[in-house]
């Protein structure tokens, strides 16, 4: 059973393309208007650069499917324009607990330090994230969204790409510079290309429900092995907004998807659980859960992002928050390149890049899903015995896997330059710069990710050295006020330290003493420019 709520449906128009006697030229078509295929049309309409994005559906609001939005998503979100009403609507929280039957066996702090503006997770239904990010895009002038027109056929050329298009009242073609696949697990354009996802499917079946209720649950993340509700199983409860729980129990690999659906069977089993039956259903499916991707996510002119490119578990909230990033460490790059300002290899690094996030990832969620529901009677044992030293031993809590939840991912490729001396702190090198509240230079309060914005920056601690010109350069004590020390702890900084920041906030290089040479050449590293360039 689905319960079905929608929250906005958007009629179909007919658009200029559709009357010209040949095929439109667009520098970016985006098909799928999920979160990763608004995020990426968004973020290159921000940069300047004109995109189509289409979308075979009208609405909005088909089942709140993910809800869990992390710290990094939130700060991508921020630079896009809506977090602020993700925040308003969404419930916070940053604590989680885990329990063995009736006891808690341990809890833990994703945040546990001040000075950062977005908070570890907000839990928010799909269609709230998805609606926020459908009122931004109207606002952007660059962005011209197409609802019920559906890709059916895709054709390779030497400079592009060329689409048939089904609409409502007939079909037309367009020509594109670039693809973005962004259509989700059931990828239409992947089936056109004929390409299969590599990796495992898991047979545990998972019943998830969203249930509206009145609760004195606390917003935090309760996972139960073996509950007394649910015996021999496992069990996962989570606030969302208007007074809707996510819950996940799990079935077994036995059951029958379509029978654990039916509300006769549901809701005993919830009934179990909350210990009453002052409960509706707001929306109910059941799931196997998969861990693959493609072997390459760049197929000449046509990319693959989020779940067109790699599926994971739900255990650890990946899925969404790994495709938000891909959006984000895609967009800057392709802007970059169709402006000239880079050569169309740094599109590669897209692949390198966003691949390793994915096994990382897949490595995460498959480790995950092996220990909540284990596949052997060796894998059980294992379980088993963790979660037994787990009462009385502390390094055994960390053995615990009941889902390790999504984190920023830390690019180890050539764009990143060596650290030759030692730094502490917690900026990494290819990692995304930690925030830090500021002042800006007229003494009113800003965050450091909020002065970076999405631009190529130097963030430079000055000791007089001469620094290139043309380049972007935010200065401490001068640009930036780091009143409360943070920055200087969170960059170990001395005098004279520079960071060079990519324009998706990751750290591409950092240097005690730097020099413009040094600069220049981990600036074209960065903008995928080798040889006789660096």
């Amino acid at each position: 059973m689905n319960t079905r709520k929608i929250l906005y449906q958007f009629g179909y128009r007919r658009c200029a393309d559709q009357d010209r006697p040949s095929p439109s030229r667009h520098p970016v078509i985006v098909v799928g208007a999920g979160p990763v295929g608004l995020c990426t049309a968004m973020d290159l309409a921000q940069r300047g650069i004109p995109v189509v994005l289409l979308d075979d559906a009208d609405r909005i609001g088909e089942g709140s499917r993910g809800i869990c939005y992390a710290k990094r998503t939130l700060e991508i979100l921020d630079r896009l324009g809506v977090a602020g009403s993700c925040l308003e609507k969404g419930v916070t929280w940053k604590l989680g607990k885990v329990f063995q039957g009736d006891d808690q066996l341990y809890d833990f702090d994703l945040l546990p330090e001040d000075g950062h503006k977005m908070p570890a997770f907000i839990n928010l239904q799909q269609y709230y994230l998805e609606r926020a990010l459908v009122e931004r895009a109207a606002e952007l002038p660059n962005l011209d969204i197409r609802w019920r027109n559906k890709v059916s056929d895709l054709k390779h050329r030497n400079d592009g790409v060329t689409l048939t298009i089904e609409t409502p009242e007939g079909s037309y073609d367009l020509d594109a510079d670039w693809v973005v696949a962004a259509d989700g697990a059931r990828s239409s354009l992947r089936g056109m290309l004929g390409l299969k996802f590599q990796g495992e499917v898991f047979e545990d079946r998972f019943l998830i429900a969203d249930v509206k209720m009145k609760g004195d649950f606390p917003p935090e993340r309760w996972f139960w092995f073996d509950p007394p509700f649910h015996d021999g199983r496992s069990a996962l409860l989570h606030k969302q907004p208007d007074d809707v729980w996510r819950i996940d129990l799990q079935l077994g690999p036995d059951a029958d998807a379509k029978a654990e659906q039916a509300p006769e069977r549901v809701i005993p089993r919830l009934r179990q659980m909350l210990g009453h039956d002052a409960f509706t259903l707001e929306w109910v499916s059941v799931y196997t859960f998969q861990c693959r991707r493609l072997e390459r996510f760049v197929h000449g002119r046509v990319i693959f992002a989020g779940d067109a490119a790699h599926q994971v578990s739900p255990f650890g909230a990946r899925g969404a928050n790994s495709g938000i990033q891909d959006a984000e460490n895609l967009a800057w790059k392709l802007a970059l390149v169709l402006k000239g300002e880079a050569p169309e290899g740094l599109i590669d690094t897209y692949d390198l890049e966003r691949s390793a996030a994915a096994d990382e990832n897949i490595g995460h969620s498959t480790r995950s899903t092996d220990f909540i529901a284990p596949r052997s009677a060796q894998e059980l044992r294992f379980r088993d015995a963790t979660l037994a030293l787990a009462r009385h031993a502390p390094f055994a809590k960390r053995m615990v896997n009941s889902g390790r939840l999504s984190m920023p991912s830390t690019y180890e490729t050539p764009l990143s330059t060596p650290d030759s001396d030692a730094w502490s702190g917690s900026a990494r090198l290819g990692a995304p710069l930690p925030d830090v509240p500021m002042r800006d230079s007229s003494g009113q309060p800003i965050w450091l990710l909020e002065a970076v914005g999405g631009e190529e920056t130097l963030i430079h601690v000055p000791n007089g050295a001469t620094l290139p010109t043309g380049k972007r350069v935010l200065v401490i004590g001068k640009d930036l006020i780091d009143v409360e020390g943070l920055f200087a702890e969170r960059f170990d900084t001395t005098s004279g330290s520079t960071y060079l920041v990519r324009p998706d906030q990751h750290l591409a290089a950092r240097w005690r003493r730097a020099t413009p040479p040094l600069i220049e050449r981990a600036s074209l590293r960065m903008k995928g420019f080798e040889g006789d360039y660096v």
